[in-house]
């Protein structure tokens, strides 16, 4: 098996995870990962089909719309940060584990509440919990990999993404066309609050089944750990060969140089001088990311982010309102062609008041976003397949390239059906692009800045998603061609930052 020791007196991370060998752990470790990303992905784009099933009942006009979907993108912003300070000092498995049963609860208190402003402020909270679900689970995933697995196992996530966007309108089509009310004086259950209880429910599942996981062993090393992170490595050694613990041929461990304060991980939130101490080290983490060596990569990490979330969070909401709208035109003007900014002008004929009640979502509109979920399987294919050839780089410059090309053709659509074909494409190559994002952040920075660089980033990219939903939700029954050159002009500045990002995939992880 190699060494058991190294010049030092102990093995180091790479060593001691290869060891270990690859095999049931590792599978096992990514159907959960891969789940909680799924699960993000249901969490993140459940909205866009409550906004035509509830309108009527939480009385939203357009601009309601995009409050609504603003929601959770704010929660998203102010999540991101605190879940990833957390992450960094008190561990990745109790945080994300944390984040899931606050989703999930949530989520489903969220499904009994009767007024907009209620539902939109629990719509928040949701944000606020899966950003650190979605922030977390990659880190999680990559720091028990060996260097070789690392980068693939990591773009397999994407596969799970896909899957979401699939599953997604599927639970819809087969729910929320339900002809299911429960009413009284003073409360109504219907069969889209039916479908919001049923998607917070994979949350709370999740949340229990990580339990049998162990914290990051990574994590553990930079605290100083070593005894509790060799036990670690013994366990997955264990489950992959099937063999005893105490045969786990690694005795002893590196030392780490300088170790981060474990001390953290035992803070009790709930004491002043306790959370003054964490706020602190959240502190000398945050500077340490906005100083060299690493405020370069933190800056691109988060201009990227915040260009490429902007657009694909607020298309992908607003895909199947779009489809509806299309939907609606093309049967009240049957063999007229139309353009995306028609659909979106309202009717001058239609009583403004009666918030869309009577509408229904056609059973196209749930075909069609289950066809953007299927066009992404390719992309998820190719991408773990091809990757340490290509490299990401080069993945996510051409990715977010095609992607600007592809919004600006938006514009130019006149029926549904050129409509879904670019909804199609955006879809498959800016869901790449985000995977992609997340698999670089894990290698462009350290142990103990990995979350919180990502977290950064991601409240940068939640920050555009919350804009770019309140600009659509604005705009897109005023001035819709002003959100489409928006949002082009972001992915094409992206994919040209991309080109600015360091090679990785190929080192040990620091």
């Amino acid at each position: 098996m190699g060494l058991d020791f190294l010049a030092d007196g102990g093995a180091d991370f790479e060593h001691a995870i290869s060891v270990t060998g690859f095999g049931k752990f590792h599978y096992m470790l990514l159907a959960i990962c891969g789940l909680i990303y799924m699960d993000t992905a249901i969490g993140v784009t459940i909205i866009s089909f409550v906004l035509p099933a509830a309108q009527c009942d939480l009385q939203m006009d357009s601009t309601a719309k995009g409050w609504l979907t603003a929601s959770p993108m704010l929660g998203m912003v102010i999540g991101s940060y605190i879940w990833g300070c957390l992450a960094d000092t008190k561990g990745r498995k109790v945080v994300l584990i944390a984040t899931l049963l606050m989703d999930g609860v949530v989520g489903v208190i969220s499904s009994f509440v009767q007024h907009y402003w209620a539902f939109l402020i629990f719509r928040f909270f949701n944000g606020f919990a899966v950003t650190g679900a979605m922030g977390i689970c990659f880190p999680y995933l990559g720091e028990f990999q060996p260097t070789k697995y690392r980068e693939k196992i990591l773009c397999w996530m994407e596969m799970f993404w896909t899957i979401g966007v699939i599953v997604l309108p599927l639970i819809a089509w087969l729910i929320v066309p339900l002809d299911f009310t429960y009413a009284t004086d003073s409360f109504y259950f219907k069969s889209w609050n039916l479908f919001v209880a049923l998607c917070a429910l994979p949350s709370l599942t999740l949340s229990l089944w990580l339990f049998a996981f162990p914290e990051s062993p990574k994590f553990l090393l930079e605290c100083g750990e070593n005894d509790k992170a060799l036990e670690v490595f013994k366990w997955i050694y264990s489950q992959n060969t099937g063999n005893d613990p105490e045969t786990y041929p690694v005795k002893s461990l590196q030392e780490k140089p300088n170790p981060k304060d474990k001390s953290t991980r035992s803070l009790r939130l709930h004491k002043r001088k306790d959370l003054k101490v964490l706020c602190s080290e959240v502190w000398e983490l945050t500077k340490s990311l906005c100083k060299p060596p690493y405020l370069r990569n933190t800056a691109l990490a988060c201009a990227i982010q915040f260009g490429l979330t902007s657009s694909y969070y607020t298309l992908m909401v607003w895909f199947p309102e779009l489809f509806t709208r299309f939907e609606e035109f093309e049967i009240e003007h049957p063999g007229e062609s139309t353009s995306v900014c028609i659909v979106s002008l309202p009717d001058n004929n239609t009583d403004l008041m009666d918030y869309g009640c009577g509408t229904t979502i056609g059973s196209g509109v749930y075909l069609h976003t289950v066809y953007i979920g299927l066009a992404c399987i390719p992309g998820s294919i190719i991408l773990p397949l091809f990757i340490h050839k290509v490299g990401a780089k080069v993945f996510l410059i051409v990715s977010l390239m095609i992607s600007g090309a592809v919004t600006i053709g938006f514009y130019y659509v006149i029926d549904s059906n050129q409509n879904l074909i670019l909804s199609c494409i955006f879809e498959a190559l800016t869901s790449l692009g985000i995977s992609l994002v997340y698999c670089v952040i894990v290698d462009m920075f350290p142990t103990n800045l990995r979350v919180m660089a990502a977290a950064l980033s991601l409240t940068m990219g939640r920050l555009g998603a919350l804009v770019g939903n309140l600009i659509f939700g604005y705009l897109i029954d005023l001035a819709c061609v002003v959100p489409v050159a928006i949002f082009a002009l972001f992915l094409f500045m992206c994919g040209l930052l991309s080109i600015l990002l360091p090679r990785t995939g190929k080192d040990t992880l620091d």
